[in-house]
């Protein structure tokens, strides 16, 4: 009887990743993934352990520790800021036009 094969979402629930970041994994080829149709990626739940425990063990060891460069870093800033940033220069262009007006 043939495998079943996990979804991106399965594989992210075991990883504790969200499911870009599966399809990320996936387009880099850090996890071997199949596309069924040519559409829909599947994933072996044997391939999904294996990197799970080589990323264990090397955050276990110290050896696999994210490093992210200043563009990465400025990226997410306003990835997970923009609403707060878009909000300060609202009010504040509100708050000229009041002042002249």
């Amino acid at each position: 009887m043939a495998e079943k094969l996990l979804t991106i979402r399965e594989v992210a629930y075991l990883l504790g990743l969200n499911e870009k970041a599966v399809v990320e994994l996936a387009e880099q080829g850090i996890i071997s993934a199949y596309k069924v149709g040519g559409v829909y990626l599947r994933f072996q739940k044997e391939q999904v352990e294996q990197y799970w425990s080589k990323r264990k063990t090397a955050h276990q060891t110290g050896d696999g520790q994210d490093v992210y460069t200043a563009g990465e870093r400025l990226k997410d800033f306003f990835y997970f800021y923009d609403f707060y940033i878009l909000s300060a220069i609202l009010i504040i262009a509100l708050l000229a036009i009041i002042t002249k007006g």
